[in-house]
Formats: C-alpha cells, sequence, structure tokens
C-alpha cells in the first residue's frame, strides 16, 4: 500500500521544499494539499468539523505554487491537491496550470476536485451554491477539451472555449471512459461524502474517489462500484484513495483487505521541528 501525506501548509509552517524532501527520503509515495483562496471572517456556514475553524484554513498557501516547489526538489513523490475547489477557478487557467505541473513534475500529479463546503468563500467568487456540482461538471469538461491531443471546442452550460492550441499537454496517458471516449489529463479523484449524486461523477469524469477521513467504506465501495460498472467502466480501474486519515495498523489493513492501494494520511499543520517525530511514528506504516 502506497501511504501519502496531506498538510494544510501554511506561512507558519514547515516550507513545501523542505516538506517535500522529507517525504522522499523517507519512503512516503505523495504530497496533497487542501485549497482555500481565502475565509470570510463574516461567516454562517458551520466549520465541517463543528466548533471553532481553526486559523490554517485562511492562512492557507496555493496549492499549485506549492506543489511547484515540491516538484523541483524531488524525483518520485506524487502530487495532488486535495480539494481543488474547481468551481471557484477559471477554467481555461486551471487547466493551464494543473497541465503544467503535471508536465513539468513528469507526470505525478493528482487533481483531487470537491465541491466545496464554505458557502460564503464561493459566493464571492461569484458561485451560485445549489448549482455548484453541475458548474464543476461543466468546467471539467472545458478542461479536458483543452487536455485533448487535438485542438477541441467546447460549449457548455456555464462555460465555453473554441478549438485552441493549449499546451502544455498533461503526461499522463488518456483512460478509457468506454464507449469510445477517454478521459484526458491528471488523474482525477473526485472528494465528499458517499452519495448517488457524488458516485454518479465520479463514474462520469473521475478515476476515482477521495472519501474523507475513510469511514464507512465497507458499505459505500459496493455502491460505488455497481455505479461505476453500470456507466461502463472498467472495474479494474476505480481508484479509492483515502484521505486524511488519521492511521491505526488495523485501519490500514482493513483498507488493504478492501483493495485499496493508496492512502493519504494527516499530518498537522506545524512547524519542521513540530512534525518530525509525527513522521516518526508513521514509518511504521511504510
Amino acid at each position: 500500500m502506497r501511504i501519502a501525506a496531506t498538510i494544510f501548509l501554511t506561512d507558519r509552517t514547515i516550507s513545501p521544499i523542505g516538506l517535500a524532501r522529507t517525504l522522499e527520503e523517507r519512503g512516503f509515495s505523495g504530497l496533497y494539499l487542501p485549497e482555500h483562496t481565502h475565509i470570510p471572517v463574516s461567516r454562517d456556514t458551520p466549520a465541517p468539523m463543528g466548533g471553532e475553524l481553526p486559523q490554517m484554513y485562511g492562512r492557507t498557501l496555493d496549492p499549485f505554487v506549492a506543489l511547484g516547489q515540491a516538484a523541483a526538489v524531488t524525483e518520485r513523490l506524487r502530487l495532488g491537491t486535495g480539494i481543488t475547489l474547481v468551481a471557484q477557478h477559471d477554467p481555461i487557467g486551471l487547466a493551464k496550470q494543473a497541465a503544467t505541473l503535471d508536465h513539468l513534475s513528469g507526470g505525478r500529479v493528482t487533481l483531487g476536485i470537491g465541491y466545496g463546503w464554505n458557502v460564503e468563500e464561493a459566493a464571492d467568487h461569484g458561485v451560485e451554491w445549489r448549482t455548484r456540482r453541475e458548474l464543476v461538471r461543466d468546467k471539467m469538461a472545458l478542461m479536458r477539451a483543452l487536455w485533448a491531443p487535438e485542438p477541441t471546442a467546447y460549449v457548455g452550460q456555464f462555460s465555453s472555449v473554441q478549438a485552441s492550441s493549449a499546451y502544455p499537454k498533461p503526461v499522463q496517458a488518456p483512460r478509457d471512459l468506454g464507449g469510445g471516449l477517454a478521459l484526458h489529463g491528471p488523474r482525477t479523484l473526485i472528494g465528499g461524502a458517499a452519495g448517488p449524486k457524488l458516485f454518479a461523477a465520479i463514474a462520469d469524469h473521475g478515476d476515482g474517489w477521495l472519501p474523507i477521513g475513510g469511514g464507512g467504506l465497507s458499505e459505500s465501495l459496493p455502491a460505488l462500484r455497481q455505479v461505476w460498472e453500470t456507466a461502463g467502466r472498467d472495474p479494474k480501474s476505480l481508484q479509492v484513495v483515502p484521505y486524511a486519515v488519521q492511521p491505526s495498523p488495523g485501519k490500514l489493513a482493513h483498507y488493504a483487505e478492501l483493495g485499496i492501494e493508496e492512502v493519504v494520511l494527516q499530518l498537522p499543520s506545524a512547524t519542521e521541528a513540530e512534525l518530525l517525530p509525527v513522521l516518526d511514528g508513521f514509518a511504521q506504516y511504510l
């Protein structure tokens, strides 16, 4: 099982360069970074974990800039977002960012995407909350058009792009969507709670699921696999990557029994001196 890590990197934590080097030296498989552009201080949306929202949410580094630094000082470490808030991006610019990072890193990018939880943050980006899922699907389709090998136009409900020369292309090979269609771009995992809408999206335009915390997989995985296969996707190609996991030997053994091949462990948002003992403790899982 591949063991990756995620962390809220901020202006007060270990640097992306220092962390990436440390993870690769210790044998971790990847580094995944979250995204928040800002956190409005006048906020009605409750924190996802309950209680007060930790300051790290409003101090988070831009994941693509930070992962670019990580790519420059590593050779094997996979580089992921967990998650990119696609609805809050211009899709033409985001397609360029992701393709550039994949190109410069030699195909090491995983694009973890999701729908977000902070209504106020999304509203500042002009996102209408009730249609955010449809907006994400639309923007991802536009991005795939730009990643296609030949100039490809896209006209959707929310966005469009002319057939264009758009380079660099992502390094990763296209994946079969069934019906003669291909999924272009970096490996794409969709985050969110189990349910019909999420599973339909994963089968439609993803490579798999990024379940936060990794709980309840024994019950939810059969449902996802059914949706995946009904959509004509190859059963062997589905990837499920439990994310932000607090590990234990029993938990990782359970994941292995479910056929899971990668897990992303949660690191504290901390300085290098504070992180090293945590990484020492995680060494038993590598």
